[in-house]
């Protein structure tokens, strides 16, 4: 009898463990995982927590998805898929996000660089703008011509923001220096970008920094003999004699702690905006820079992370010298997430 009992047990642990479910979770990118940018860093992310986790987690990814109606119907489809967990990774997946949430209020949406949340949508973020600024400190010191080229992405918020960061690190240590902006209204397009970094070489500027998720602009600073700041991921591979380095990512421990609390029934939305104290953002600097411009660089990142020096720091003005932020006032997170206006050392307009 004891024995059939036994039996009994150990044939209702192994039922349990073959109908164990494992996390189902999505991820959508709005580019190819092989730009070395922004969708590559995204899906080191997903690899993280797949080595992570293990077989507790199944995890599946859609590349190159535009934004607009078609992430709307990728999203549906996951959901309707029974995917637990969905991390849309583009601003632009934002309304659609909210529209497939109301319809599917069990499955858990994570929205990066949004501003629109829900019970079952959260939206999260890094602050990029802080290793963006260090980035500046390198330029700013690096540039001969004080022409700096930046070629910019789409007129929104964050790289509005990413570009100020910028421009208020290289007017910190070079205030001679400008920066001369070009939009590729593009966030992979290796070809545009490029011919975009073109244009600002041909003008004169000695240093090409980015925000975009190609190479391009750093391989055309190379052909040129200028130098370069990438933009998300190490990039020095592509275009070794001109990049000094680079504001990048690091999603995979966020992502395992947003997994963990769906797995233990904990997770709530929120609004998440972390930065280089979080680990969410950093800065990797290549051997081409001088080591006094590091140890500079690495002086302001901690005062970062301590929370004694902020990029946006009064007093600023913008391009018509107009006071934005007066001496000793910091923006409100609101106004850094809503900047659309450029601080008085870049050179170039904001399309409306």
């Amino acid at each position: 009898m004891k024995k059939h009992v036994v039996l009994l047990v150990l044939i209702m642990l192994v039922a349990s463990l073959i109908t164990a479910k494992a996390l189902k979770v999505a991820f959508i990118y709005v580019g190819p995982v092989g730009d070395a940018g922004w969708t590559y860093a995204h899906d080191l992310g997903r690899q993280y927590v797949q080595k992570v986790f293990g077989s507790d987690i199944i995890t599946s990814y859609i590349e190159s998805v535009p934004e607009g109606a078609e992430s709307e119907n990728v999203l549906r489809s996951y959901a309707q898929r029974g995917y637990d967990l969905i991390f849309a990774t583009s601003f632009g997946y934002m309304d659609p996000v909210i529209n497939v949430a109301k319809k599917y209020p069990k499955t858990i949406f994570m929205h990066c660089s949004g501003y629109k949340a829900a019970e079952n949508v959260g939206t999260y973020f890094g602050r990029m703008y802080e290793p963006r600024f260090l980035s500046g400190l390198i330029a700013g010191i690096m540039t001969k011509s004080n022409i700096i080229g930046y070629v910019a992405a789409h007129p929104i918020p964050e790289v509005i923001r990413g570009i100020n960061a910028f421009a208020l690190g290289v007017k910190y240590v070079n205030p001679e220096a400008k920066v001369h902006v070009i939009w590729s209204n593009t966030w992979y397009d290796p070809a545009m970008e490029k011919e975009a970094a073109i244009s600002l070489l041909d003008m004169g500027a000695d240093v090409i920094a980015q925000h975009q998720d190609s190479p391009a602009p750093q391989q055309a600073a190379q052909q040129y003999g200028a130098y370069s700041i990438g933009y998300n991921s190490d990039m020095s591979g592509f275009a070794p004699k001109a990049y000094l380095g680079a504001p990048v990512w690091s999603w995979g421990p966020y992502y395992e702690k947003i997994i963990k609390e769906v797995m233990a029934g904990t997770w709530k939305s929120e609004q998440y905006w972390g930065g280089m104290a979080d680990g969410v953002v950093d800065i990797h600097i290549s051997d081409l820079v001088p080591d006094s411009v590091k140890k500079l660089v690495s002086v302001f990142k901690e005062a970062i992370i301590e929370g004694k020096f902020h990029p946006f720091s009064g007093p600023l003005y913008d391009q018509s010298g107009e006071l934005r932020v007066p001496a000793g006032d910091v923006p409100s997170d609101g106004e850094l997430l809503g900047m659309d206006w450029f601080v008085d050392n870049v050179v170039g307009t904001i399309p409306k």
